[in-house]
């Protein structure tokens, strides 16, 4: 079995965001043969695993209800760092945006978010150690 430990400068988990999970489950599960799990340590509601196979590839979750009006249903792409915080704070440095600062998830890890100078948003993320 190869090694799925996330690496550090590699992106590691895709995320859905969207006004409606169950419509996503339906498409992507009819359009790709995708299954899925619901979360039930998510800490802001509703999260679904995505599982390809026995592989968990990424997740879907309802568009938050402070997210704004206009910014649509969307794939958000996440990057394994060794130090979150650390990189967050390099970001700011090298006149990126700090959108969302550094967050525990329960379970997970740390992430933030992070725009680079040109306005894409990207998501950082250092996971716990597996056991």
């Amino acid at each position: 079995m190869a090694d799925d430990t996330p690496i550090p400068g590699l992106f590691s988990w895709n995320e859905l965001m969207t006004t409606d999970v169950e419509d996503a489950k339906d498409f992507y599960g009819k359009l790709l043969g995708w299954e899925f799990e619901d979360w039930p340590h998510a800490p802001s509601g509703q999260y679904v695993v995505i599982k390809n196979g026995p592989r968990e590839a990424g997740g879907m979750m309802p568009k938050p209800p402070m997210a704004p009006d206009e910014v649509p249903p969307h794939w958000g792409a996440y990057i394994t760092v060794a130090d979150v915080d650390a990189t967050a704070a390099r970001a700011e440095e090298l006149g990126g945006n700090l959108v969302l600062p550094p967050m525990d998830i329960p379970r997970v890890g740390r992430m933030a978010v992070i725009q680079d100078r040109q306005g894409a948003v990207i998501q950082l993320i250092t996971y716990l150690p597996r056991n």
